[in-house]
């Protein structure tokens, strides 16, 4: 069973209901300005990490994605970053009358920050928590307020990740807002950085299938409301376990970034010295 909080009643309720083995996701945005950041990329997000886990767990998703007034640059623009964070495209993309009706019978309504379903949808209606920047004399350091400051084309400056930035908005329960700083996107990014070389070498021993009861506690997890920062931290326990042979660490890694889209095996082939 998967379940996803309605905002308006505060309940919880299964998705897709019924015997339905298709969920359908309707990402609401607000009017993007001439530049797309991260305000306009968390539902999105969220939208991406919620049919991934549909898909996992045998079901198919169809995700559209509307916004009023979208020009065709702007649409270009959207694209690409989503494509910058791993995000899987949408079945569709366009303004209210292109796409309401499709929304119209939408499972799950995920309303990104200043955005608001039409009147009259059924199914569950989800705030997703709005992303800020940090202060103006925040801790943002030289080459990291790019993302804060909503210059899209500076998503990933030379010698960054840009999945750090997903990791980092993944870190929050969806209906949290979030302050993107430098400090966080630092740490996000040597957090990617060890896991990945971690991987690496657990990948050099033998496969082991990951543990029942850490299968059970993830999946457990994103069942109830996308507990994915539940899963986050499970995997920073499993990384420095003793009693997890390497092979179950790689494999545990592994099946979860099918929905963490982290690309985590990046470095599987690599040489690296061992992580003790």
């Amino acid at each position: 069973m998967l379940r996803i909080a309605d905002t308006r009643t505060g309940r919880f309720v299964e998705v897709p209901s019924g015997h339905r083995h298709l969920l359908r996701i309707c990402v609401h945005l607000p009017a993007i300005s001439a530049r797309v950041d991260a305000v306009d990329l968390r539902a999105p997000l969220v939208g991406d990490v919620l049919a991934r886990t549909a898909e996992l767990r045998g079901l198919q998703a169809l995700t559209v994605l509307i916004t009023p007034d979208l020009a065709h640059e702007q649409g270009q623009a959207l694209d690409r970053a989503m494509a910058v964070l791993g995000i899987h495209p949408p079945a569709t993309v366009g303004a209210h009358q292109l796409t309401g009706t499709l929304c119209a019978a939408a499972d799950v309504h995920l309303l990104a920050s200043g955005a608001a379903a039409q009147d009259g949808v059924g199914g569950i209606l989800v705030d997703v928590g709005q992303v800020s920047p940090a202060p103006p004399d925040g801790d943002i350091p030289d080459g990291a307020p790019l993302l804060a400051s909503g210059l899209l084309d500076e998503f990933a400056p030379a010698g960054t990740d840009p999945l750090a930035v997903r990791m980092l908005l993944l870190g929050h329960a969806h209906h949290t807002p979030v302050t993107v700083t430098g400090a966080g996107l630092t740490e996000a990014r040597r957090t990617l950085r060890r896991w990945r070389q971690q991987v690496a070498d657990w990948a050099q021993e033998p496969s082991r299938p990951i543990p029942a009861d850490l299968l059970q506690q993830a999946q457990a997890a994103l069942a109830d409301d996308l507990g994915v920062p539940a899963v986050l931290d499970m995997l920073r326990s499993v990384a420095g376990r003793a009693d997890v042979p390497a092979g179950a660490k790689f494999e545990t890694f592994a099946f979860l970034d099918r929905i963490l889209g982290l690309d985590l095996a990046r470095e599987v082939g690599h040489q690296h010295p061992a992580t003790p």
